[in-house]
């Protein structure tokens, strides 16, 4: 019998993956590249460090995923958190896994996982061809018969890892959606997705480059609380972002894609409820009473805040602390617990960690990723309507997805 001919579309990380998954059961695998290398993508992520997975409990893990999480479970049972970090060693990296259960190769760089990933897929005989990028499908009878690059290649099996629309520089311009619109495939509406948030009025341009640890961001939809993260944010020119931003884009993006409004209100005191805070604040005031309010706001908040908080508080800077009224301590404990800023859009795909939308799931089989519609056609990674939380989640979707495509081809 002659080899299964098989052909991978995209060298990012779900690409790599099935491609080297296929040639180690024996297929003839070639995998196509429309930049100048692959994993280009892959080498920006976790700001270069490369966020390879997390080591959260599957049932926790699932969570990360939005309403499309448990399309994930099938192929987490087979290819998890555990069997990646052994194989990434394996191939000769070493992996640290660090705060929130996130694990990165130990030397930081996403770069060491590139060129060890590659040097995989070759050792497994994978025929790489990068400037290659796929026209179009050949689909015969039902069944793909191959693709169409710089010239046709005929095989048995296609796998489609082209990635979705985010970070458009590293090759990831959308090319699968097409590809798989073209067969009869559905595609779920894209959008970006762990995305900067715009927001209204020159409040964020004035503190452009503050960092807040250890504060709450609770996201309001048409006046009712749809999400929440804690942990670390910071302010842009033009907004908000930070990992607890980016947590909750998802939801902010769908929300004004459909002309709902959005405030964000950020909880400066998540430890500290209500009743705690006022304590605190009447202690401050009875032990400081002779000082100024802008001095005193020096003990609760970092200096740029404090032209801010006074802002929305209508708190007077020369104000002594005796002399702060029961209403004042009202208004300054509640604008602790909720400073709320309107969100009037977000960042483009340039700006987005990954794409929300894609190739419908419900279309594709879980336990093989083959498509429900033409015989021999795969899908692996970004381009299948599934996005993460940050913390490693995405990536091991993609190598989760890319390792079932892979072994499923041949």
């Amino acid at each position: 019998m002659t080899k299964p001919r098989v052909i991978v579309v995209g060298g990012g990380s779900a690409g790599l993956m099935a491609a080297g998954q296929a040639a180690s059961l024996g297929a003839e695998t070639l995998l196509l590249e429309k930049m100048d290398r692959p994993g280009r993508k892959l080498r920006i992520t976790g700001k270069g460090r490369c966020n390879l997975t997390n080591v959260a409990a599957l049932s926790d893990f699932i969570t990360h995923y939005g309403p499309n999480g448990r399309f994930l479970r099938q192929a987490f049972s087979r290819f998890f958190t555990s069997e990646l970090i052994a194989f990434i060693e394996a191939i000769g990296v070493p992996t640290v896994t660090e705060r929130g259960g996130r694990v990165f190769p130990v030397s930081g760089k996403a770069g060491d996982v590139v060129s060890a990933l590659v040097q995989w897929v070759k050792d497994c005989g994978v025929i790489i061809k990068t400037r290659s990028p796929v026209k179009r499908l050949h689909v015969e009878k039902g069944r793909v018969a191959g693709v169409e690059a710089a010239r046709v290649y005929r095989a048995d099996a296609v796998i489609i890892a082209c990635g979705g629309a985010s970070y458009p520089d590293t090759g990831s311009t959308g090319d699968g959606y097409g590809l798989a619109e073209s067969t009869g495939h559905s595609i779920v509406p894209i959008r970006p997705a762990l995305v900067p948030l715009e927001t209204a009025g020159d409040v964020a341009f004035r503190l452009q480059d503050l960092n807040l640890r250890n504060v709450t961001c609770r996201v309001w939809i048409n006046g009712k609380k749809r999400a929440q993260a804690f942990g670390e944010m910071f302010f842009t020119s033009f907004g908000l972002s930070g990992p607890i931003i980016l947590t909750v884009s998802r939801q902010v993006v769908d929300a004004l894609r459909s002309g709902r409004s959005v405030i964000l209100s950020i909880d400066l005191k998540p430890a500290l409820d209500q009743h705690k805070l006022d304590a605190r604040l009447l202690r401050d005031l009875d032990a400081h009473g002779r000082k100024h309010f802008r001095t005193l706001l020096k003990e609760l908040l970092p200096g740029r805040l404090i032209p801010v908080c006074m802002d929305f508080t209508g708190i007077l800077p020369d104000r002594v602390g005796h002399q702060i009224t029961a209403q004042e301590r009202k208004r300054l404990r509640t604008w602790l617990k909720n400073f709320r800023l309107e969100v009037t859009g977000y960042r483009p795909f340039t700006e987005a960690i990954v794409t929300a939308g894609g190739v419908d799931a419900k279309e594709v089989d879980p336990r093989t990723m083959a498509s429900r519609l033409v015989k021999g056609l795969y899908f692996a990674g970004e381009v299948l309507d599934i996005d993460g939380d940050t913390g490693g989640y995405n990536l091991q979707a993609a190598f989760s997805t890319g390792w079932v495509a892979g072994r499923s081809s041949v």
